[in-house]
């Protein structure tokens, strides 16, 4: 038996953990009475699937793969947590709970689900039998990306955690006041609202479904619309030529150039057409399909951004909008929400598109929409086959392209540029591994996007996106090593390339082995390619934070908000807002700041304990020493739940909290509780001999600890930048440059407070000749 909705196998799919099935059957007495309540609140049957034979089902032994295709090809996940399912050594664990989470994030649907009365749930239901160790809740709720929720069966008393029977003997003692019946009853009425929820956005995308037959007669419509067609494989050879290319420019001209540029020019004020590109829309019955919904979307972003004659909305921008507009399931992303979205970001045109399949053809249609009247400028379709797909997308943006760049007619002809030079990658499984390494890296699951990257180019390692991302992604969990190593294996792959894939990388090269100077002048290019990328700005910001030129780091991080306000949506990340926190705290700018934090509060009320240390110098600073100790106590407890430990603790709160509130004596304080609970530890001796060096405290006792750091680690970038610095306040100039030297060749990423120390050195050897 089939689910209620097309396309999947079950409706629900049950896990477990044997364990805690074999003492009193209650996960079997569990389903048992789900099934019978299941049954008097759906009209239709319901198809729950529950593996009851330990020896049955999805064993190691099996092919997992093959298995969980078919069984996790379900609506809804329900996971029994108790104290040993979570466990990422478990088999249900790993192949049952993570691999449906994995497959639901790429199908039609995705992992949450909006609700008939607006509000969003998840696909996974969880069924909580134990009240969690701490440990085991923030591992689920990692996996799922969000607040652990779902329906408990706890029995609760004195020294009593298990689960709650139908039959209690005393019910009345249950901490909790749960009744087992009721339990049942809220997992079925649950189970109702995601499926109403699914079924609305399933008949949706199918009201928006048409058929190829109809799609054939597109040469009907209005003359509004010019329609372009390409058949097979021999028309990606036809379209090779320039003379090919040259006649559709002239049919494009005939039918589209008056309403394309009635003044002849671009409308953009700096004379370039603006253009935003939506993603693609899955009108096919496969699901397998959805990742070239973004898929398409950024390959025709990434070609069409290297004309110099476009602006190009990027990818970011676009989809941050989408996601402030709560727009997941692009079944609701209508030609009047693109349009509405392509308005905030200033873009005169936006392309949208859809996938289509009728046997073993795929067809790709897509519309230049005009942002302003929503009308269809120009359609275009391009029909092939699922290995032609890079070749459906390179000719696409070549048609959107030369249909933009009308007017030019002196551009007509390719000369030595083809289509075959747009990609180098052949592989459509390569790059369904990319796009999941890009799904989780979205929800900032790096270590998972990483090993998606790494299994695209096990498929194609031609994929040259891969590459960058994977630099990328080892930058930003600090491995600088390995991101510089990904950086050089980047950069060999570019030389391979055509000259417009090879913008951009000194982007990569600014990051890892530039000044913050290099990297502002980089992210200046990624605004002039667009100028409503907020990140750009935000980027901007925080290369000024570190030359600690904080005047010039507030209008940037001013203008990022100001983009997204102008949007009417949240980034939901709190640096891109506390940021501007702190520069306005080294400007004094206090009012503005506290402004801010209140802001962030309200905005992002569980996210904001991200911010306590931040208003805890804030109020030390303003001498609201009750206030600032408050949140203080605060984030100390926040980071003891993320399992912080206590030398870490006391070092940031030394190093940072007490240093931005001006108080060093607590400074001091904190760096010596540091190096006291780990006191044989290089690092905690850098940072008590630095701050003492630093701000001449006690010079002596200073350099002491950092001549017992170089000993403990000669190659330490901090532990010679530290008897550098001493060396220096000792007035031994040659000496303390060739400590500071060696720290800075030692050095995996630029620092600042290094680059300084080492110029006074520099001076200073300078003025004895």
């Amino acid at each position: 038996m089939a689910s209620i909705i097309e396309g999947y196998n079950y409706d629900i799919f049950i896990s477990y953990r044997q364990k805690d099935n074999k003492y009193d059957g209650w996960v079997t007495e569990f389903v048992d009475n789900l099934k019978r309540e299941l049954e008097s609140t759906f009209k239709e049957d319901i198809n729950v699937y529950f593996d009851t034979n330990p020896h049955d089902g999805l064993l190691e032994t099996h092919d997992v793969d093959a298995s969980l295709k078919e069984k996790l090809n379900c609506l809804i996940f329900i996971p029994v947590l108790s104290r040993t399912y979570c466990d990422p050594k478990s088999f249900a664990w790993e192949h049952e709970f993570r691999a449906f989470v994995e497959r639901a994030s790429q199908d039609q649907f995705g992992l949450k689900v909006k609700l008939l009365n607006g509000n969003v749930a998840n696909r996974v239901l969880p069924v909580r039998i134990h009240d969690l160790d701490n440990e085991d809740i923030r591992l689920c709720e990692s996996l799922l990306g969000g607040v652990l929720r779902g329906v408990e069966f706890i029995y609760k008393s004195a020294g009593v955690n298990r689960p709650l029977r139908a039959k209690e003997e005393k019910s009345q003692e249950n901490l909790n006041n749960t009744i087992y019946r009721d339990q049942i009853n809220k997992v079925s009425l649950a189970i109702k609202e995601i499926v109403l929820g699914l079924t609305a956005g399933s008949v949706a995308q199918a009201e928006k479904d048409v058929p190829l037959t109809d799609i054939a007669g597109e040469g009907t419509r209005s003359k509004k619309t010019v329609t372009r067609e390409i058949h097979g494989d021999t028309a990606i050879k036809k379209w090779l030529s320039a003379i090919a290319v040259a006649v559709v420019l002239i049919l494009a001209g005939v039918f589209g150039y008056q309403k394309l540029f009635k003044n002849n020019k671009p409308e953009s004020p700096d004379d370039r057409i603006s253009v935003a590109i939506m993603p693609f829309q899955n009108m096919t019955n496969d699901t397998t399909w959805n990742i070239w919904q973004d898929g398409i979307q950024t390959n025709l972003i990434t070609s069409l951004t290297n004309s110099e004659e476009l602006k190009v909305r990027q990818v970011e921008t676009i989809n941050n909008i989408l996601k402030g507009n709560n727009v997941t399931n692009y079944a609701s992303l209508t030609p009047t929400v693109a349009s509405n979205i392509s308005k905030k970001l200033d873009a005169k045109f936006f392309i949208y598109g859809s996938i289509n399949q009728a046997g073993t053809t795929i067809r790709i249609n897509a519309q230049l929409i005009d942002t302003k009247t929503e009308e269809a400028i120009m359609s275009f379709r391009i029909d092939g086959t699922e290995k032609m797909i890079f070749h459906i997308i390179d000719s696409l943006s070549v048609l959107i392209r030369n249909s933009l760049i009308v007017s030019k007619m002196s551009e007509l002809a390719y000369g030595t540029y083809s289509i075959e030079d747009l990609r180098s990658v052949h592989s459509p499984e390569a790059y369904r591994y990319f796009i999941y390494g890009q799904i989780a890296w979205d929800k900032m699951q790096i270590p998972a996007a990483i090993d998606w990257y790494l299994k695209a180019l096990s498929v194609d390692s031609n994929l040259i996106e891969v590459y960058s991302a994977i630099t990328l992604s080892y930058y930003n969990i600090g491995n600088i090593k390995q991101a510089k190593a990904w950086y050089l294996k980047y950069t060999k792959k570019l030389e391979q390339m055509p000259a417009g894939k090879k913008k951009g990388v000194s982007c990569f090269s600014a990051l890892l082995f530039e000044t913050p100077k290099e990297r502002i002048k980089c992210y200046q290019q990624l605004k002039d390619i667009d100028d409503q990328n907020a990140m750009a700005y935000f980027n901007t910001g925080d290369q000024y934070l570190e030359l600690m030129e904080y005047d010039k780091a507030i209008p940037e991080f001013e203008k990022a908000i100001e983009i997204f306000d102008k949007w009417d949506i949240k980034y939901n990340w709190v640096p891109f807002y506390s940021e501007l926190g702190i520069a306005y705290h080294k400007t004094g700018q206090y009012r503005k700041e506290k402004k801010l934090y209140a802001r962030i509060e309200k905005d992002y009320p569980e996210e904001s304990k991200e911010i306590l240390d931040q208003q805890a110098y804030l109020f030390l600073t303003l001498g609201d020493t009750a206030k600032g100790n408050q949140y203080l106590n605060k984030w100390i407890s926040f980071k003891r739940g993320q399992s912080m430990s206590e030398a870490d603790i006391a070092a940031y709160i030394g190093g940072y909290i007490y240093e931005m509130a001006g108080m060093p004596d607590k400074s001091e304080e904190y760096f010596r509780k540091a190096l006291s609970l780990e006191p044989e530890s290089p690092g905690r001796m850098n940072a008590l001999a630095y701050f003492l060096i630093d701000s001449d405290r006690n010079l002596e006792e200073g350099i002491e600890l950092a001549e017992r750091a170089v000993k403990l680690a000669p190659n330490g970038t901090f532990s010679n930048l530290a008897k550098g610095w001493g060396l220096y306040k000792q007035g031994k100039y040659k000496e303390a440059l060739q400590f500071l030297e060696k720290a800075d060749s030692l050095k995996t990423i630029y620092n600042h407070k290094l680059y300084l120390n080492l110029e006074e050195a520099k001076k200073a050897v300078a003025g004895l000749k």
